[in-house]
């Protein structure tokens, strides 16, 4: 059984983000990048499944800019088998929006030809929760988001996905797209030795040209700014004051 895993370049969670002056975007100058957390779950998800004899080998994917080699080789010191770079552009401002990321992604399942997509949820860089979804709907495979528990056999994947107010299982037939939440599991760290063997593993590198797709961009940035700062709270005296001004300041009720 074959698992495409596919993983994105984004600042570090750890990393406090700047602007542009321009407000055009991200200041990503100088800022450590490392892998989308969520992917770090989806790879750690697909090497459990490969310890327990389920899976026998794992396919990292990333599209980005070339810098991504380096998400890829994490992935593989985690323990996948071998890894695609496609290269989407050298700008590490310029993101691909899901759309474009699911029909590249669907190219490589028809090349590839897996039994398993597991992607995170979604990137902490644009927060979109669009990519599994829309790959399995360009694929026509069901799908299964929001995975807290995930168990493979008899030709099909039965999770447990959060939902508002709890928890819902679901089974989808292989092959299928499940999408991993933050409850799936817990990434390991590479190991040193891993880290090494992972310099030897294939990374296989494309050109999002190869794919003959039309990629073209549907959304626009207008602007990017700070969330506004947390105002000062006040004491009120009764409340009958603080349902007024709920009402008429707040605009809450």
């Amino acid at each position: 059984m074959k698992v495409l895993v596919p993983v994105k370049r984004v600042a570090d969670y750890n990393v406090k983000i700047r602007l542009k002056a321009d407000g055009s975007s991200v200041d990503l100058a100088n800022v450590k990048m490392s892998m989308n957390p969520f992917d770090e779950i989806a790879v750690e998800e697909a090497v459990r499944l490969k310890e327990k004899g389920t899976v026998s080998e794992i396919v990292a994917v990333s599209i980005g800019v070339p810098q991504a080699q380096e998400t890829l080789r994490t992935a593989l010191a985690m323990g996948a088998d071998r890894a695609i770079l496609v290269t989407a552009g050298t700008d590490v401002h310029q993101d691909m929006e899901p759309l474009g990321v699911a029909k590249i992604l669907a190219a490589l399942v028809e090349s590839e030809r897996p039994d398993l997509v597991i992607a995170g949820k979604q990137a902490i860089d644009n927060d979109m929760n669009a990519t599994g979804q829309m790959l399995a709907g360009l694929l026509g495979w069901g799908q299964a988001t929001f995975a807290s528990n995930l168990e493979i056999g008899d030709g099909q994947a039965v999770v447990t996905r959060e939902v508002d107010g709890g928890l819902q299982t679901v089974s989808v037939k292989l092959p299928a797209v499940v999408t991993a939440d933050l409850r799936l599991n817990e990434p390991r760290y590479a190991s040193l030795p891993n880290i090494m063997k992972a310099k030897k593993k294939p990374l296989e590198e494309k050109s999002v040209s190869d794919f003959g797709l039309d990629l073209s961009p549907r959304l626009s940035v207008s602007k990017v700014a700070e969330p506004a700062g947390r105002q000062a709270g006040i004491k009120v005296a009764s409340v009958e004051e603080l349902i007024e001004k709920l009402k008429t300041e707040a605009g809450v009720i």
